[in-house]
């Protein structure tokens, strides 16, 4: 059961309180999924190590960035007490900046290319009058990014790093993660009103 979908719900039910982290870890699982398929790679791989990446952020949140400490390390140290794989471990850790973990694989360039993108996107679709991302487009994601009093938690470096990583434009990446969300968009609460 270790390193399966399966367990990373049972983890994310246990160590997750929030309903709107849980939504994003969700949303970035879709995506990663998506991606995945895209790529021919592993996608219930790809999609568990997107539902358990931010595992730690309400328990241990890292303001300080600690590269050793809490948020992501603290997941990771967990996983690996149980048993998780080094491949999921790793780009868990690779997805934060700070814990110094070079990005090199696929998956792990995909996770810190759709992490915030996944958030800021949903955001943009919560704003909608029909709070759908069905009615999202390219150019309504990329108008609010230059908004920086828009979701000014998401950090629009990390977006435009990740496009640059993955090598493939913004505009591509932004419209993978809106098709992703779209597929899902009941269970993420974005189907609309």
């Amino acid at each position: 059961m270790v390193n399966s979908y399966a367990a990373a719900e049972a983890l994310l039910a246990e160590w997750v309180q929030s309903e709107s982290l849980r939504k994003h870890c969700l949303a970035v699982s879709t995506s990663m999924r998506h991606m995945a398929q895209r790529h021919q790679a592993d996608a219930e791989l790809w999609a568990t190590v997107g539902l358990i990446h931010d595992l730690d952020y309400e328990r241990f949140p890292n303001a300080a960035q600690s590269p050793t400490a809490e948020h992501p390390s603290e997941a990771v140290r967990v996983l690996r007490e149980l048993g998780w794989s080094e491949e999921i471990c790793r780009a868990i850790l690779s997805h934060a900046d700070y814990c110094h973990v070079e990005r090199i694989t696929p998956m792990e360039k995909t996770l810190y290319a759709v992490d915030e993108l996944s958030g800021f996107v949903t955001a943009v679709a919560l704003v909608r009058p029909d709070k759908s991302v069905h009615s999202v487009e390219v150019s309504s994601v990329k108008k609010k990014m230059k908004d920086k009093a828009f979701a000014r938690a998401v950090n629009r470096e990390d977006i435009l790093r990740g496009a640059q990583e993955l090598d493939v434009p913004l505009e591509t990446l932004i419209e993978e993660v809106i098709t992703a969300l779209r597929g899902n968009a009941v269970a993420l609460g974005l189907n609309g009103i």
